[in-house]
């Protein structure tokens, strides 16, 4: 009976009022984007970050705009960080952590680059062999990726 009232009560408020109280009560996200990059050689892009806890290198990404989709995200990302262009850009997973959902691509570009930023100070492309150090999880993911996709390309 009470659920019953309380479902009433519901319905009968503002659409906007009841959007303001899920938002108020419901758990915060943030939601970001990271992609491992291959060039036309098989190497990977791999960006210095000022802002960067612990290891310095990693793979490009950020965080989205509230009006954007991940694809254009990661997009964007790479256009203000490394100037370049991506093609053939495919989800490869998304993961959570804690109250933070981090979305994974894989994605092709060519050029050089350049750095394009001031998050930035370096980038570089890399052989799998060759990788400057990067943190543990992205060092797996890139590597679990790139066997993972082997014969598909």
């Amino acid at each position: 009976m009470l659920k019953r009232l309380a479902e009433k009560i519901w319905l009968v408020i503002p659409y906007k009022m009841r959007i303001r109280s899920v938002r108020k009560f419901q758990q915060k996200f943030t939601v970001s984007v990271v992609a491992v990059i291959t060039n036309e050689n098989a190497e990977v892009l791999i960006l210095d970050h000022f802002f960067r806890p612990r290891s310095s290198w990693g793979l490009p990404g950020g965080f989205l705009d509230s009006d954007e989709t991940p694809e254009k995200a990661i997009r964007r990302e790479l256009m203000e960080e490394a100037a370049l262009e991506l093609t053939d850009v495919k989800l490869f997973s998304v993961r959570t952590i804690g109250t933070h959902i981090e979305i994974l691509f894989r994605a092709r570009a060519s050029g050089e680059g350049k750095v394009n930023s001031g998050e930035i100070r370096d980038l570089g492309w890399f052989s799998v062999e060759n990788l400057p150090e990067i943190s543990e999880f992205q060092a797996k993911f890139l590597k679990n990726m790139l066997s993972e996709n082997r014969g598909r390309d």
